[in-house]
């Protein structure tokens, strides 16, 4: 990215604030997000919800299970109150500018993985919409296993591998393209990600105010990932 500034002749504070806006990271991580009670509670509810199946998410999702939420800001109220396991994990990791959401549990067993993509999964509504501003991942419980690290590019230049840890909560920039290392070995790798997209009003019209994807949601939209 290009811009023309007099660093000369700039103050400090500038030239801090110039550097923050172009040159953040591309994620960022914050450990220990949540207490292990409520990890433990929000495993088994993920695991025991009626909507939790193989995958309805496209073919960059190999050998994966879960299912998928998307909503309006006008309707996390309404998904706290369907989901009220999720409800947490919601307060804390939703940004204030992000206005439409895309959210599924997701797990990895041995011989799982995750393909290079970037995620643009509201456009099965609405196919003028960008990527996401922002992608959160939490990690809600793993075992032992070799594989199943985040991998994050720009372009075709890695800025970040990410291995899992329990309680992780990872935001990473959502127009990076993304995948998960193959699980090479027995374990579960359990995760609650969220699309966060920063929507104009005529995109938003397009996006339920409160769905459920899931390949067991008789009468539901099964959606795709893109």
């Amino acid at each position: 990215m290009r811009a023309n500034h007099n660093f000369h002749s700039a103050t400090p504070i500038v030239i801090v604030k110039y550097f923050v806006k172009y040159f953040v990271k591309y994620y960022r991580q914050q450990p220990n997000a949540f207490s292990a009670d409520y990890l433990n509670d929000l495993r088994g509810e993920i695991l025991a919800c009626p909507f939790f199946a193989v995958n309805n998410l496209n073919r960059d999702f190999v050998n994966t299970k879960g299912f998928s939420v998307v909503f309006q800001r006008s309707g996390q109220e309404k998904v706290a109150q369907r989901f009220p396991f999720f409800k947490p994990y919601l307060d804390l990791a939703l940004q204030p500018e992000c206005n439409a959401f895309y959210l599924n549990p997701l797990l990895l067993k041995e011989g799982s993985r995750v393909d290079p993509h970037i995620d643009r999964s509201l456009r099965s509504y609405c196919k003028t919409v960008l990527p996401p501003t922002i992608v959160s991942v939490l990690y809600v419980h793993l075992t032992e296993m070799q594989g199943g690290e985040l991998v994050l590019r720009n372009h075709r230049q890695q800025v970040g591998q990410v291995k899992p840890q329990l309680n992780l909560l990872v935001h990473f920039q959502g127009d990076l393209t993304h995948s998960v290392n193959a699980v090479k070995c027995a374990g579960d790798r359990l995760s609650l990600v969220c699309e966060q997209y920063n929507l104009s009003k005529a995109e938003l019209r397009e996006i339920p105010e409160f769905t459920i994807e899931s390949r067991v949601a008789e009468g539901k939209r099964r959606g795709g990932r893109g």
